[in-house]
């Protein structure tokens, strides 16, 4: 018998905002082996948030490489899943002009909160289905004619981190449905790009790359000398967006299962073969292949809300050690925290308040409170935050029974209990692999015939079931009205602060 290694295997690759990550698995779905390298995120200024595109493909080379070596054989195919909302001006001949803008930064804030208060703000957002705010690539786009305007004339193209990986590969400027239903830009029901979108970017079609389904396939012409382990005879998919590949990969696209993901930001997904639509939620309805619709909301504090509270407020290092310490602490506190609430928005937020001008609180501080209680008022903030959304999506899609839990977060027992306690729901942990990735192999194996949902139920077999505690629900339910409405008392108050720019 042939030795797994040579037998056909399959790589996705997730092309994130920290790293680049690669996963390659067997037929069956097993994984074989992993790669995985990281690059900086670039704060030139306040606000900003930037990357330069070549330490990706440089990343993307080095992990093809390392699956290649390990593995000593050449991919049946290759498959991306990759960050949304990323944009950059580049030549015609793919070279960047400058930073890929990513979905983090700021600086186009006043224009998208302009835009969403407009006539045009609800149209847009029900022809293109994302959310109007300064992640947007339409927002960045307008940003950048205002404001750079040498840079956005010189411009051949703006394209993603994604787009500019596949030019490098392949010459072509193309972008698959679930990044282009990302921008802002592109109709997501037509499966063109969006006139008014283009009008208010002040650019054409021409500006931007050809839309293409996820399971585009592609083959190297000539063997690529960056990638000696890669031949003529590997497919190349085009993939989809992370979000759209993780609730693949967790095979959270039928009725009644959620995908949640707790990383440094968060977010709810569910499938669905129409988009759902909430306009005071703005939840967002992502593509990711034919008939096949993601819709949910992604909060901007996950794990850097609890990133923050060890490094700033308990002057820790950020490592395994310290998460644990902290996770212990909080084990002996009851649900609710003896009445101490935070509104975790730390860094802004998105979903379901789209306000770059929020702040963090915390609420209902007396005499009783120690070190502990604010450190799980912190994980149940984060929590209420996601069950937040989870509402909101609830309200245009159908009820969720369970939901598949994925990211760093999982390995936190304690963590995972509160999000199941709050939520009243069924939690799914997906055991090994890495969802994005395996959504977008799982696109792929499809596209070359192979039946993937005989691979997603053997994965269902043995995952861990958590189920929430009815009182500690009940508890929280208590808590959540006032989690709620703490937003809207604050607002006014949190809009004068950041006026103040102390």
């Amino acid at each position: 018998m042939l030795s797994p290694y040579t037998q056909k295997y399959f790589v996705g690759i997730d092309l994130g905002t920290g790293s680049t990550k690669a996963v390659a698995v067997d037929i069956n779905g097993s994984v074989i082996c992993t790669a995985q390298h990281h690059y900086p995120t670039l704060h030139p200024q306040a606000g900003y948030s930037e990357q330069d595109a070549e330490l990706i493909w440089q990343a993307f080379v080095q992990c093809l490489n390392d699956i290649t070596a390990q593995t000593g054989a050449e991919p049946t195919a290759i498959s991306f899943s990759s960050a949304m909302h990323s944009i950059m001006p580049v030549d015609a001949d793919g070279n960047a002009l400058s930073n890929a803008i990513l979905w983090s930064d700021a600086r186009s804030g006043d224009i998208a909160q302009a835009l969403r208060e407009s006539a045009d703000g609800e149209e847009l957002y029900r022809n293109t289905g994302t959310a109007i705010y300064a992640m947007s690539p339409l927002c960045k786009l307008i940003w950048l004619r205002h404001n750079e305007k040498p840079l956005f004339n010189r411009a051949s193209k703006f394209i993603s981190i994604k787009e500019y990986v596949w030019f490098k590969l392949f010459g072509v400027f193309e972008v698959d449905h679930s990044i282009a239903s990302a921008t802002g830009l592109f109709d997501i029901l037509q499966l063109n790009w969006h006139d008014r979108s283009l009008n208010l970017a002040g650019i054409d079609k021409d500006k931007l790359s050809t839309p293409v389904r996820t399971q585009h396939m592609r083959y190297l012409s000539v063997a690529n000398r960056l990638l000696p382990g890669i031949g003529t005879s590997t497919a190349f998919v085009i993939g989809a967006s992370d979000g759209c590949c993780a609730n693949y990969g967790g095979n959270a696209i039928k009725p009644g299962r959620a995908a949640l993901t707790i990383g440094t930001s968060g977010a709810v997904r569910v499938g669905g073969n129409k988009p759902a639509y909430n306009y005071n939620a703005m939840t967002f309805n992502y593509l990711l292949k034919e008939n096949t619709f993601i819709c949910g909301g992604a909060v901007n504090n996950g794990g850097a809300a609890l990133d923050w509270v060890l490094k700033s407020f308990l002057k820790l290092e950020i490592n395994k050690e310290n998460y644990q310490t902290l996770f212990d602490t909080i084990g002996s506190i009851n649900a609710g925290s003896e009445g101490l609430i935070f509104l975790p928005y730390l860094y802004a937020e998105r979903a379901p308040v789209w306000d770059a001008k929020s702040s963090g609180a915390f609420l209902n501080i007396n005499f009783k409170h120690q070190q502990q209680h604010f450190l799980r008022a912190a994980l149940e903030g984060i929590c209420f935050a996601l069950y937040d959304v989870l509402n909101a999506v609830e309200e245009s899609a159908e009820p969720v029974a369970e939901i598949v839990v994925s990211g760093g977060f999982i390995s936190s027992p304690v963590w995972v209990q509160i999000l199941a306690d709050i939520t009243g729901k069924r939690l799914v942990l997906l055991k090994g692999g890495d969802s994005s990735a395996m959504g977008a192999i799982y696109l792929a194996m499809e596209e070359l015939g192979i039946d993937v949902q005989e691979i997603m139920d053997k994965e269902e077999a043995g995952q861990i079931i958590v189920e929430p505690d009815a009182a500690n629900h009940q508890t929280y339910s208590l808590i959540f009205p006032v989690y709620k409405k703490l937003y809207g008392d604050l607002k006014v108050s949190m809009h004068q602060m950041h006026d103040l720019n102390l």
